[in-house]
């Protein structure tokens, strides 16, 4: 297991694509959520809940947002549809990430969301630190009050991402990084 700076400095995200079993066995996909959920929280609000898409549900779910987008787009082109249908299917674990914002509350809404947001990073740190590969997707289906019903999604519910776990495939290698002077300044008055 990482120490927790050297996961700072490692973690990359695996392609979803790239994505196979095993994914987290029950116990160890428990503690991966328990840990997850250990975020900044102003208000302890909790403005976040996790829906988990495994198995044949992957599939079943991707055909829905096929249809939602044929009903879009009625010309929409058969390997596009088979796309949406497909998306969800790589990864053996997806994790939908949402965001419960709570608007009678005096924390603000954007704080609420990033609380969520703090959820599926950490999913992404936890499955790096614990062996596994993930990457955090939205794609449409993400900002499409449809989709969000389908998933069961609430007036003040949002979807966050989708973080897709599983053991990659091929070796990932790391991204180019941004340098840290081109984006620092100190302020001064």
């Amino acid at each position: 297991m990482l120490c927790a700076f050297d996961l700072l400095e490692q973690r990359h995200s695996a392609p979803s694509r790239q994505l196979r079993e095993p994914a987290p066995d029950d116990a160890t996909l428990r503690r991966l959520l328990r840990a997850a959920i250990r975020v900044p929280d102003h208000g302890k609000l909790e403005p976040f809940r996790l829906v988990l898409l495994r198995g044949e549900a992957k599939l079943r779910f991707g055909e829905q947002l096929a249809e939602i987008a044929l009903r879009r787009n009625p010309n929409l082109p058969e390997s596009k549809q088979e796309k949406e249908r497909r998306r969800y299917t790589f990864a053996p674990l997806v994790v939908a990430v949402i965001a419960c914002v709570r608007p009678e509350s005096s924390v603000p809404a954007l704080e609420q969301q990033l609380t969520a947001g703090c959820v599926a990073h950490n999913l992404l740190l936890g499955s790096y630190a614990l062996g596994f590969g993930a990457q955090w997707l939205t794609g449409w289906a993400a900002y499409d009050r449809d989709a969000a019903a389908v998933l069961g999604l609430g007036e003040h519910e949002q979807l966050v991402g989708f973080v897709h776990i599983g053991t990659p495939d091929i070796d990932i290698p790391d991204r180019d990084r941004p340098e840290l002077d081109s984006l620092l300044s100190t302020w001064s008055p």
